[in-house]
């Protein structure tokens, strides 16, 4: 798909046209977990399934979050490594991608290479990075927490670069739901892979245990004096004595974990770059939501103004609009997103 098919794409989605859509529904000032009728009493993050043992549910359902040893084969992880070199030179352009840069390296004129690009986000278009998204072992765990209808919403490949010195590697404390116009939030997960051994020293996520079980808080950028990166956006209040914890992990480990866990990423320390590859997972079942008026919409403007940009296309884009373009179904029925 290129740059003009993927605009008239947007266009359909602008019309209407290209998926079934849900009634609208107005989001409240901040939106929480929603409760879902279709899980068991004693758990609310988790579906019935034979896939995750007891012990497995009861700490996802606890803490937000659960890592899943050794999940994605070296060869995958290979080959994903390989495509996103191959995206960094520009050898191929899938539309509605976008590659990032380090704000301290945003304007400069270096070729395009793996150590220029720190990020490839939506690359729902590039098929062999998509594979990442449809991998039998990872929507076996997907379908825990979403049920059986099930579309890949998000899609980045973070290439966290060596800090500069001013500490722009690292990523704010955050909810991913900030960004979200869907719900509800306990039919979303994210699955985040390490593509190579991932510690302190080159920035590996943290996250507060137990934080999902709060509501969304305002997000803002941080006041950071060596600058923020674009959409970085982080948790204006939160609690400082809030348990930390540093996930350690090695290749192909994976984490998955709800869109509402506080969570963020320190600066990378080392001479290389960390890689990680991730897909946001929701339920075809859950429903858009209108942001305006809440603490959301200040991400809104701004994703639907770069969308602008990017494909050219003015006909009162709005947040649910960018991302009916982005989703795509990858098991199941397409029932509302």
């Amino acid at each position: 798909m290129d740059g003009a098919r993927a605009a008239s794409r947007l266009r359909v989605v602008l019309g209407h046209l290209g998926c079934p859509s849900a009634a609208a529904v107005i989001a409240h000032p901040t939106s929480g977990a929603v409760p879902s009728a279709s899980f068991h009493p004693q758990f609310q993050y988790t579906r019935d399934n034979n896939v995750l043992s007891l012990e497995q549910r009861k700490f996802y359902e606890e803490n937000g979050f659960l890592v899943i040893k050794n999940l994605v084969s070296d060869a995958d992880i290979k080959r994903f490594r390989n495509e996103f070199e191959r995206l960094c030179r520009q050898e191929v352009k899938p539309a509605g991608l976008m590659l990032m840069k380090d704000v301290t390296i945003a304007k400069s004129k270096y070729a395009p290479s793996e150590k220029v690009i720190t990020k490839a986000q939506d690359f729902q278009e590039d098929e062999e990075l998509f594979r990442y998204c449809t991998l039998p072992e990872i929507l076996k765990y997907v379908e825990c927490f979403t049920g059986p209808n099930i579309m890949a919403m998000h899609t980045m490949l973070i290439n966290k670069p060596p800090d500069s010195g001013k500490k722009t590697s690292r990523h704010p404390l955050h909810q991913d739901l900030h960004y979200f116009p869907f719900r509800p939030s306990n039919s979303i997960v994210c699955a985040w892979t390490a593509m190579e051994h991932i510690d302190r020293n080159n920035g590996c996520l943290v996250v507060l245990p137990g934080t999902h079980k709060g509501t969304l808080k305002p997000h803002d950028y941080p006041k950071w004096e060596g600058g923020v990166n674009i959409m970085f956006h982080g948790i204006q209040d939160y609690d400082e004595n809030n348990a930390r914890v540093h996930l350690v992990m090695e290749k192909g480990d994976t984490v998955f974990f709800h869109p509402l866990l506080i969570h963020g990423s320190g600066q990378n320390r080392t001479q290389g770059f960390r890689k990680a590859i991730s897909c946001h997972f929701a339920s075809a079942n859950c429903h858009y939501i209108d942001v305006k008026g809440t603490s959301q919409e200040n991400i809104e403007n701004e994703i639907v103004s770069l969308a602008e940009k990017l494909y050219g296309v003015k006909e009162g884009v709005s947040l649910k609009d960018v991302w009916r373009f982005r989703g795509r179904l990858v098991k199941g029925q397409r029932v509302n997103l």
